[in-house]
């Protein structure tokens, strides 16, 4: 494992952007990586992706140099050990909602001495056994950590979630959010807004990165302008439906 250059980006304090990813075609990280984003976020949560599809993802990334989340299905040390063992620059986490729910993503990421992750180096993170025990260390330094706060438990416990160490990104999910307040789905109202903006003031002032996702270039502002550095800009088959439907009314315009 080299580097994590996300990581390193987010603790000097530069923002990153990068996808949601849901097609398991490794072109599609090839290209995030030659259009300049910094990450990708392979959704095993929301997609329809399987771990050898996110694998060879991962592989594509490394390629061009973009780092590969993985975003689990659910806070499952199984599930968040196996998104590391293909060899990502980390995991992101949804639905945390407590101090114990954050304590056990961290167990779940790290090896010895700092949690409690299964230890096997015969597996593309471990380089297959090729780099011996000295890869630990690395792997547990270099590790992305992000979980999600998306609920009113969550936005409730935010300074319990915040103190845990080894946490790099808090995400703050506005669809759920807006869910959680009634209002699903209306992420631009202003009662989403205030309260992600409080929270990011919070996780800020606890020394910890705010993530969170943006349909488009105007909310990212919005949201980097606020103090928010991991911006997930998209999904990889809305931006697709949307550059093709331009197309479509941009040759349509034309005919009439």
């Amino acid at each position: 494992m080299g580097e994590n250059q996300v990581k390193r980006k987010l603790q000097q304090g530069e923002v990153v952007i990068g996808p949601f990813i849901n097609c398991a075609y490794p072109a599609f990280m090839e290209i995030c990586g030659h259009a300049g984003f910094d990450f990708a976020i392979i959704d095993m949560e929301h997609g329809p992706i399987h771990t050898l599809g996110a694998e060879d993802l991962c592989r594509a990334a490394d390629c061009v140099g973009l780092s590969a989340i993985v975003r689990v299905r659910k806070n499952d040390a199984p599930q968040i050990q196996r998104a590391l063992d293909i060899g990502s620059a980390g995991v992101q986490v949804p639905q945390i909602e407590t101090l114990s729910d954050a304590e056990a993503v961290v167990r779940s990421a790290k090896y010895y001495p700092l949690g409690s992750r299964g230890l096997s180096l015969n597996t593309r993170a471990g380089m297959y056994t090729a780099a011996g025990t000295e890869i630990i260390s690395k792997l547990n330094a270099e590790s992305l950590v992000v979980v999600h706060v998306e609920g009113k438990k969550g936005v409730e416990n935010l300074e319990e979630i915040v103190s845990v160490p080894h946490i790099d990104v808090v995400f703050l999910g506005p669809y759920d959010l807006s869910q959680s307040l009634g209002i699903p789905g209306q992420v631009g109202d202003a009662r989403v807004i205030e309260l992600m903006k409080q929270c990011v003031t919070k996780i800020r002032q606890n020394q910890k990165a705010v993530g969170t996702f943006a349909d488009h270039p105007e909310m990212a502002k919005l949201w980097i302008d606020a103090g928010v550095q991991y911006i997930a800009l998209g999904v990889d088959v809305a931006i697709f439906l949307r550059a093709c439907q331009a197309l479509v009314k941009a040759v349509k315009s034309k005919l009439d």
